[in-house]
């Protein structure tokens, strides 16, 4: 004989609400599971964003009610108003200018400063005067033996003409051979001339050679340097009879005027006196007679 199982109907339920509580079971460890890596992750994060540098947040500034800023304003302003007056209201230092006394000392009166007096109209400080002198080529080269007459009073037959055509005769020569593009008689260059013979020629001169001489190697140094060329010959300015004289004279002007001939180019001053000491040098009568 066989047996017989028989599964009674509650066994059969039970057994499907076990299984059905074992996976519910099974659901809730899950769930348990991630709500607490959730938390987790929850609670870390706050963690790691306050480990953070965080910058303060500054505080609104209390508002002043409008009257109250209006009257620090209005306040500022006068402020500002009463340092600028101090400012221009402020006396400039000035020096005083002071007198020396008798005695080269400051008298002091009371705790002040005498008053200082003006110096008197005649002693005022008066920028000196500029002097305009005017003179032709011909009137100076008159000038120049005007000059030469008076000094050499011995030589009675001597008169101006004679020394300027000495002059002229030279500078022509010097242009009909090529030793020079242009005439050197000029105004300047004939103050030039003067100021070494008025230094150079003697008034112990006999004879009309000697003055010839003296006055060739006079023009032969300005020709020299105040020319135009870069050299000139001798034979026109120097005579055979007298070549040691002439470069023994030459060189006894070149030592005892080279200071003044080089002032006589660099200091209009100087040039003005020299100027006007030639010009003074007309034979009074002939200027008259010129008139």
């Amino acid at each position: 004989m066989g047996t017989v199982l028989s599964i009674s109907p509650t066994d059969k339920k039970a057994s499907i609400m076990d299984a059905e509580l074992a996976k519910n079971d099974k659901s809730l460890k899950r769930h348990s599971m991630f709500v607490s890596l959730s938390w987790k992750k929850l609670v870390s994060n706050p963690a790691k964003k306050s480990a953070k540098k965080v910058t303060p947040i500054p505080m609104p500034a209390r508002e002043l009610p409008s009257g109250q800023v209006a009257q620090l304003n209005s306040e500022n302003i006068r402020k500002t108003h009463q340092t600028e007056e101090k400012k221009h209201k402020a006396p400039i230092p000035v020096p005083v200018p002071t007198v020396p006394t008798q005695n080269n000392d400051s008298v002091v009166q009371n705790g002040r400063i005498p008053t200082v007096q003006q110096l008197p109209s005649s002693l005022s400080v008066v920028s000196p005067r500029r002097i305009v002198i005017q003179a032709s080529t011909g009137e100076l080269l008159r000038c120049l033996g005007d000059f030469m007459c008076r000094r050499c009073f011995k030589l009675k037959e001597l008169n101006s003409g004679e020394v300027i055509l000495w002059f002229r005769n030279i500078d022509r020569t010097l242009l009909l051979q090529g030793w020079q593009d242009q005439g050197f008689i000029t105004p300047a260059n004939v103050v030039f001339v003067y100021l070494l013979c008025e230094d150079t020629i003697a008034d112990s001169t006999g004879s009309a050679a000697e003055l010839q001489g003296t006055f060739q190697t006079c023009l032969y140094l300005a020709y020299s340097y105040m020319g135009n060329e870069i050299s000139y010959p001798l034979k026109p300015f120097m005579i055979e009879s007298n070549k040691d004289v002439f470069w023994e004279m030459s060189l006894r002007i070149i030592n005892r005027l080279s200071a003044k001939m080089l002032q006589l180019n660099a200091d209009p001053q100087f040039f003005t006196e020299v100027f006007q000491d030639l010009k003074n040098q007309r034979d009074t009568s002939e200027a008259n007679l010129d008139r």
